[in-house]
């Protein structure tokens, strides 16, 4: 593994982002971290991109904004990486294409102070499509209603509760479910008011109705039991 300088920490927030060949979004990625620096220990996990990332991150990264590690493929053990290679209380795991809430800082903040001992966000998808704002809206009402979250809605979790449960699991697939299922014992799972947005490239490449059905199979069939690895065979890449 392989870090560079030291970004300045200030807040007690770690903002982990696992990154895999994202060259076509990294100048939207690379501002959007500029305008997080100074208020969260920034960390970006390259997990052996081959179109360039690394590099734009590298000279991006110059002044110390933000830090880049190496580690092996696959979002579990990136963003496991990044929380070893990190010393704020609370760690925050994005997703590239996600963008945070003006206020998501303090937000989280406020959650783990009432007690709460990880959350995610509510979810909105950059899409006019009625099917994706409907299939939003049903990840919501989840999350509202049970202690769930899918890794587009930016987990976060108390560094302590993240290391008594081991961190995320080596699966192929479904690692921000079963870390979810794992803190319940632990205490509250909280559902941020205010919405992060993810981007609609995933189901727009794939076609929305035919994404948006594969995802919930997936995700029953790991709640059925079904391993992990023959899920991710199912879903191809896993961004």
């Amino acid at each position: 593994m392989v870090a560079q300088r030291r970004a300045t920490t200030q807040g007690p927030i770690a903002l982990i982002v696992p990154v895999l060949d994202e060259a076509r979004i990294l100048p939207q990625l690379i501002v959007a971290l500029r305008g997080l620096a100074g208020d969260a220990e920034l960390i970006v996990v390259d997990g052996g991109s081959r179109d360039g990332t690394r590099e734009g991150l590298l000279e991006a990264a110059h002044d110390g904004a933000f830090r880049i590690l190496d580690a092996p493929r696959g979002r579990a053990s990136q963003m496991n990486a990044g929380a070893r290679a990190s010393r704020a209380p609370i760690l925050l795991f994005l997703h590239a294409d996600t963008q945070l809430p003006d206020d998501a800082f303090a937000r989280i903040e406020q959650a783990v102070a009432r007690g709460a001992v990880g959350g995610c966000f509510r979810l909105r998808i950059a899409s006019r499509d009625p099917r994706l704002r409907l299939a939003a809206r049903i990840i919501n009402l989840r999350s509202r209603l049970l202690p769930s979250a899918s890794g587009d809605q930016a987990i976060f979790v108390e560094r302590r509760a993240f290391q008594r449960i081991g961190g995320f699991r080596d699966l192929a697939l479904c690692e921000d479910l079963d870390l979810v299922g794992r803190l319940r014992p632990l205490g509250r799972f909280a559902l941020v008011d205010a919405a992060v947005e993810t981007s609609a490239r995933r189901w727009e490449a794939h076609g929305i109705t035919r994404t948006i059905a594969l995802m919930w199979a997936l995700r029953l069939g790991y709640h059925l039991g079904i391993d992990p690895a023959r899920l991710q065979r199912l879903y191809g890449e896993a961004r």
